[in-house]
């Protein structure tokens, strides 16, 4: 009896080294940096991979005359004579720079709006039974369809890009706070009201940091429902008073019938979407899951 009792004994302390063994493992792992190479392996060489072959691809339709309309479609170097004319004649920037403001601004209006309203959509349900399937509807809405209305509400102005943005985003932050709150555990929330976590003050401490990751979700989402509604702001409701940005230089291609041009601000606009999700929102996506033990280096 002794003996078997010494066995089971030596068997947990085994197991436990060897859990602490792992643990350790996991965290020199969590800590340590990146080699370069492995970094330029999985994350840069494919995307620029990527590219280089639509590139080539693009450039054989042309040479071999699958595609012998330049109309049609230009030569890779002939989008890159339009976007280097454009540099050199000071308007890439003004381009970009009229759009990426106009954007991030009705983003940020969006997410003042969209943050308390979906708080409020998650944690009263007479607001949720009547506002909830209102704010699916919306979503789901193209948001090009708040394009006429808004000019005719509010002119050709900022403000109607900005309405176009907040109508198109609002919805998107907000579901996707309401989605977070959810998937929140009653667990948290019973041990906040013990320790008094409640009304403000537990919405702050345990609701918002429990559902941070379906709230960046929303974010990311409403980011992209920002920038797709201001495109097509821009393309629809084109007005010289308003600056020339990517909408409205892609419109400018299509009426001049440029494919060049209308190439030009097609990659611009990819180019500014993908630089925006990998300045602001994958960094904080990485955070989040950093914060919780979800991402590890290997």
């Amino acid at each position: 009896m002794a003996s078997t009792d010494s066995t089971t004994v030596a068997k947990d302390g085994n197991d436990l080294a060897g859990l602490e063994a792992g643990l350790d493992a996991l965290e020199t792992r969590q800590t340590g940096r990146t080699p370069f190479r492995q970094t330029f392996t999985e994350k840069i060489l494919p995307p620029v991979l990527a590219v280089a072959l639509v590139l080539a691809v693009w450039q054989a339709l042309v040479s071999f005359k699958v595609v012998d309309d330049p109309s049609k479609l230009p030569a890779p170097s002939a989008v890159w004579d339009v976007v280097q004319t454009a540099w050199l004649q000071g308007e890439l920037l003004d381009y970009i720079w009229t759009s990426v403001s106009r954007g991030l601004l009705g983003f940020l209006f969006a997410l003042l709006i969209g943050t308390p309203l979906g708080l409020i959509v998650a944690r009263v349900k007479f607001i949720r039974a009547a506002i909830g399937p209102i704010l699916s509807g919306l979503q789901s809405l193209p948001s090009v369809a708040w394009v006429p209305p808004a000019v005719i509400w509010l002119g050709l102005n900022n403000s109607m890009m900005y309405a176009v943005i907040l109508l198109g985003a609002v919805p998107s932050i907000a579901n996707g706070l309401v989605s977070g709150i959810d998937q929140v555990d009653p667990l948290y929330l019973r041990a906040g009201r013990t320790l008094g976590a409640t009304g403000l003050k537990g919405t702050w401490h345990i609701v918002l940091p429990a559902a941070l990751p379906g709230y960046v979700a929303g974010l990311k989402q409403g980011w992209a429902f920002s920038w797709r509604s201001l495109m097509a702001a821009e393309i629809i409701a084109s007005f010289p008073d308003l600056g020339v940005g990517l909408g409205q230089l892609l419109e400018n291609g299509r009426n001049a019938s440029d494919m060049a041009m209308v190439f030009e601000a097609i990659l611009l606009i990819l180019i500014v979407g993908i630089a925006i999700d990998l300045l602001i929102f994958s960094p904080l996506e990485r955070w989040v899951l950093r914060s919780r033990g979800l991402l590890v280096k290997s």
